[in-house]
């Protein structure tokens, strides 16, 4: 195996040689109304999910499309396993989108996907498709300049805009199969300056109703600390 610097090296000019292939098969990805909130549009899910698929095969790991729940949208879960005793990289992402509306807000129809001064304007470019790929990517120029120095796993759902159970419920049942050393989660943006940003930990989400009971109608004096005198 080359040295790290050389597969660094060597894939960094594999992307910048195939820069324009790389926008068209996101472009591509892009054009999939992958909505998992529209029963509707379970097909286009399904697609997506075929999608991914064969171009992770043809990188030459192993993909297997998991069908968990009934009438759910599958995990896609790729292996490559390459690097015998070196640490072992999980990269989640996510297929499904949100749905466009309102439409009228639009410049260029959702899954039309347009460049405008340089930025490529579609739903899902930024959560999650535009994320995934470029992982998937940067997997599929280290490749070409010799392989991954470590080994490497992509799961991508097609629930997360949903809360879905797939994952969760393939995590559960697939545990001692699925160790890893780390798991990149790149679902983020750009800060204010417009740098890109990385988390490093997450704390999920807690979602409380709050019920209160009261006066029916306000008094003056009621708010803490009123006073009108």
């Amino acid at each position: 195996m080359a040295t790290t610097h050389a597969l660094m090296e060597g894939a960094l000019s594999s992307a910048a040689a195939a820069r324009d292939a790389d926008l068209a098969d996101l472009i591509d990805e892009l054009r999939i109304p992958s909505i998992s909130t529209l029963p509707e549009r379970r097909a286009d899910c399904l697609r997506n999910a075929h999608w991914l698929r064969d171009r992770m095969q043809a990188l030459g790991m192993k993909v297997e499309i998991v069908d968990v729940l009934e009438n759910g949208n599958p995990v896609v879960v790729a292996d490559w396993n390459g690097r015998p005793g070196k640490p072992h990289l999980t990269i989640y992402g996510h297929y499904d989108v949100q749905p466009p509306d309102p439409l009228d807000e639009w410049k260029s129809p959702p899954f039309e996907p347009e460049v405008r001064n340089g930025h490529l304007y579609a739903r899902g470019c930024a959560d999650n498709k535009g994320n995934h790929m470029a992982t998937l990517k940067a997997v599929e120029h280290l490749f070409a300049a010799g392989g991954p120095p470590i080994n490497i796993r992509f799961l991508i759902e097609g629930e997360e805009e949903i809360s879905g159970e797939s994952l969760s419920r393939y995590l559960r049942a697939n545990g001692s199969k699925l160790k890893t050393d780390s798991v990149l989660v790149w679902d983020g943006g750009f800060d204010e300056e417009d740098n890109p940003t990385l988390a490093t930990a997450l704390r999920g989400i807690l979602y409380v109703e709050l019920h209160a009971s009261g006066a029916a109608v306000a008094q003056p004096d009621q708010h803490a600390g009123a006073s009108h005198r």
